[in-house]
């Protein structure tokens, strides 16, 4: 049988045709895709649980995962963990860490657990989940993948007025209130960017160096910029819906000529970041990727004094103990 995928963010713009893409080309995979709100009162869950009946005999569901509450994901990996256990579902075979979330209208949001809500739905909640689940991947190996972007690199993405950085750590999780809600919210989504690109260093050092989960391997990767995406009519100004009806959609054959292949509708990243999670052709691949293309990420997430720091600070924010996670070592960086 083959192995079990956990995907957050399921009925997002990107997660949406990439499961459709998933069921089809992988039917043979067990796949749980997450959401915040799993009822059919959230029209994207709906969407998301039509596109899974496209798909007749896949074995497909749809739970629910609040990010914003580290008790919540707790729970959420004792139950996968008990439900592989008892067999409900068979061995663990990727996790792909897709949901992410952003203000750029307002001061920063502060979950139940203290932090802002930019960096634990992005990346604190999602390490606490791989963190938990890796003793449930299958002997052979796995694979995770972390959604990174262009934002983590200072000076890459045209959205940016002030540079990402983790050199604060204190900064990542309780952020100072600015009159400048856009420049400011985006600061803090292109940062979560650029901790998610840091973390998978340590991580994948940690899994090579543990025999038991050396051959789980751990990506991050910038799946392009997607301009169909709900992201630029969520929690924005009104500035970036026109841009989206005006410039981006209907002027994409022209700007993908002047910005490259980066620039994109969610449909081709979707498929691209399912087969990165899951074709041979990328088995045992680490580290960086741009859609499909094995890359290089920017200096500060390659800088291993950083990687360790917070390494170390996110096992602490997301509550993750030697109890709670089989991976040796973890502790000692």
């Amino acid at each position: 049988m083959a192995g079990l995928i956990i995907f957050t963010g399921g009925n997002s713009s990107m997660g949406i045709p990439a499961a459709d893409h998933l069921l089809q080309k992988y039917p043979e995979y067990t796949v749980i895709f997450t959401v915040r709100d799993a009822s059919d009162d959230d029209i994207n869950t709906k969407t998301l649980r039509d596109t899974i009946s496209k798909h007749p005999n896949s074995k497909a569901s749809v739970l629910a995962l609040d990010l914003a509450s580290l008790s919540g994901v707790h729970d959420f990996a004792d139950n996968i963990i008990a439900g592989i256990q008892s067999r409900k579902y068979p061995r663990l075979a990727a996790i792909v860490c897709n949901a992410y979330y952003w203000n750029l209208i307002g001061d920063p949001e502060f979950t139940e657990d203290g932090y802002d809500k930019t960096i634990q739905v992005s990346h604190i909640s999602h390490a606490a989940l791989v963190l938990r689940l890796l003793e449930s991947f299958d002997a052979r190996g796995g694979r995770i993948v972390l959604i990174s972007s262009d934002s983590h690199w200072p000076g890459k993405n045209a959205m940016e007025k002030y540079p990402p950085s983790i050199d604060d750590l204190e900064n990542l999780v309780n952020p100072a209130v600015d009159d400048d809600k856009q420049g400011r919210g985006y600061q803090r989504y292109a940062t979560a960017k650029l901790a998610i690109t840091t973390w998978i260093y340590a991580l994948n050092r940690h899994l090579e160096k543990d025999p038991n989960l050396k051959n789980v391997t751990a990506i991050a990767v910038n799946p392009g910029n997607m301009v169909d995406s709900r992201a630029l009519r969520t929690n924005t100004p009104p500035s970036l819906h026109k841009m989206q009806t005006f410039v981006y959609r209907p002027l994409l054959p022209i700007l993908r000529l002047i910005m490259g292949p980066t620039l994109r509708t969610a449909a081709p990243a979707g498929a691209d970041v399912v087969d990165l999670t899951l074709s041979p052709e990328y088995a045992g691949k680490r580290g960086f990727f741009t859609l499909l293309q094995d890359d290089e990420s920017s200096p500060d997430s390659r800088d291993e004094e950083k990687q360790a720091r917070l390494w170390k600070q996110t096992l602490l924010w997301a509550k993750v103990t030697k109890d709670s996670t089989v991976l040796q070592g973890a502790f000692e960086e």
